[in-house]
């Protein structure tokens, strides 16, 4: 049993800092970068990456915070997915072929 709690454990504050770092991501992005990849604006994905990055410290991966915690989750993962390949793409200058 005792295993089975430092796993939960770990897996609560492995997605804390994965929210913790898509926040600091998109806090250093330049706005412009948001709307040239054809993405949310640079405050909307703010917002949901410190939201979700809030969440995800304050509910726990197991039990009845669950229901949150998940949703959060998901919504960092969709931003290091989705958002951070194409902000990073298009401030490189994508390809020029």
């Amino acid at each position: 049993m005792f295993v089975a709690t430092w796993i939960l454990i770990a897996i609560h504050w492995g997605g804390a800092l994965t929210g913790l770092f898509a926040f600091v991501h998109a806090l250093l992005q330049r706005a412009d970068a948001y709307s040239a990849a054809d993405r949310k604006t640079k405050p909307i994905w703010m917002l949901i990456t410190g939201g979700a990055t809030v969440v995800l410290t304050l509910f726990e991966f197991w039990g009845g915070g669950m229901i949150l915690w998940l949703p959060a989750l998901v919504a960092v993962l969709v931003y290091l997915v989705d958002v951070r390949p194409k902000l990073i793409e298009v401030q490189r200058g994508g390809r020029n072929w």
